[in-house]
């Protein structure tokens, strides 16, 4: 998917240049970010560690593009800092054009005067609409009522598309910035990616159960003891989704429906995903609980025919001593069984300086939304 759903017209060519070509990147706005070209030469990934700036000093970057690299032509780019919510802006704060290329050159010297950094700015105009869907949605499987967002596109009031869905739990901690701990930011991630043209879905946000949310959130028998994760799961999967594709204009399809949270969200959203696959096509698991379950079996996974399904799974080192192991023990687990071998595409995402906070899913949130909705590629 292309920054800005670049078409390359009929008369574009692929050149094969047996010398490679120097990019010379300076910047007025310099940190601690890596930098990455990004282009219509790798599917405008944002953070492919093949296309790394060498940082040569404080501003100043460089690239060397391989003998015999096969160049679209027109060649056309940006610079990020890792997505397109880090990318470069002009000196005002507002998104540049594609950078283009039609002749290549031995030498491309750039310069780029500032970097989003934090999602920031971002403009208000694209900032979702956030529409209070209920004070007190009944829950039938759990005889209790939640209060429920729909995040919906700035101008899905103006348009005839039908949206992806992405229904996320812990909403307190989302976009509320007054939430104890942090929020998520994801208006301000998703205003960012409307701006740039990336895609725009509906999230439906849940509130958690509070003080009973660990106990809603666990799924059968755990560390934790007896949840009611099974009951809170048919609630999303039996009774909201239903209602949100009957009044809001959606893809229904699991094709287009994800699920995700973090911590205990993140093990309830797992689950969802693999008891109802006919149901939920992706999911955005960030620094899921594992914990609780250190025997988790997956041996109904061969008793099915799955559908292909993405999975964003993130950790951060510094969490706690077992997170990334048991994430990485997590992928290898669901692998191993012939029937999702082929049809599952996990994506692994590590920070090794990750904390366990809202901070670091915030960072994560537009990546993954990028690669579960918005992209064709696969690890």
């Amino acid at each position: 998917m292309s920054l800005e759903n670049v078409v390359l017209p009929k008369e574009n060519r692929i050149v094969n240049r047996e010398k490679g070509i120097t990019f010379i990147l300076k910047t007025d706005e310099d940190d601690d970010r890596p930098v990455f070209i990004a282009g219509n030469f790798n599917n405008w990934l944002t953070q492919d560690k093949r296309f790394q700036m060498v940082k040569l000093e404080v501003g100043k970057y460089s690239f060397q593009f391989p003998a015999n690299f096969e160049f679209p032509i027109p060649l056309e780019y940006k610079f990020t800092k890792g997505d397109w919510s880090e990318i470069e802006i002009d000196r005002y704060g507002n998104k540049t054009p594609n950078r283009v290329i039609t002749e290549l050159v031995d030498l491309q010297e750039e310069y780029v005067p500032r970097w989003r950094r934090n999602w920031l700015p971002f403009q208000e105009e694209h900032l979702p609409k956030i529409h209070l869907i209920s004070e007190e949605f009944e829950i039938p499987q759990l005889n209790k009522t939640r209060k429920i967002w729909a995040l919906l596109p700035h101008d899905y009031e103006t348009s005839n598309e039908d949206y992806p869905v992405l229904y996320l739990q812990d909403a307190q901690n989302l976009f509320n910035e007054n939430a104890a701990y942090g929020n998520w930011q994801i208006d301000k991630k998703l205003a960012v990616m409307s701006y740039y043209g990336i895609g725009k879905i509906i999230v439906i946000a849940v509130e958690h159960a509070e003080k009973e949310r660990i106990i809603e959130y666990n799924v059968g028998n755990t560390l934790l003891g007896k949840g009611q994760g099974k009951k809170y799961i048919r609630f999303v999967t039996d009774t909201l989704k239903p209602f949100v594709d009957k009044n809001f204009r959606t893809k229904p399809q699991r094709e287009f429906t994800g699920i995700g949270g973090s911590s205990m969200g993140g093990l309830v959203s797992i689950f969802s995903g693999l008891m109802y696959p006919e149901v939920y096509g992706k999911l955005m698991i960030f620094s899921p609980s594992l914990w609780v379950l250190p025997k988790i079996k997956f041996a109904f996974l061969d008793l099915f025919e799955p559908s292909n399904t993405k999975i964003y799974l993130y950790a951060g080192g510094d969490e706690s001593e077992t997170m990334i192991k048991h994430v990485k023990k997590f992928k290898k687990k669901l692998l191993k069984h012939d029937a999702v071998n082929e049809k599952m595409k996990i994506r692994l995402s590590i920070n090794e300086e990750g904390k366990h906070n809202e901070s670091y899913w915030s960072d994560e949130f537009p990546k993954a939304i990028e690669w579960l909705f918005f992209s064709d590629k696969v690890e």
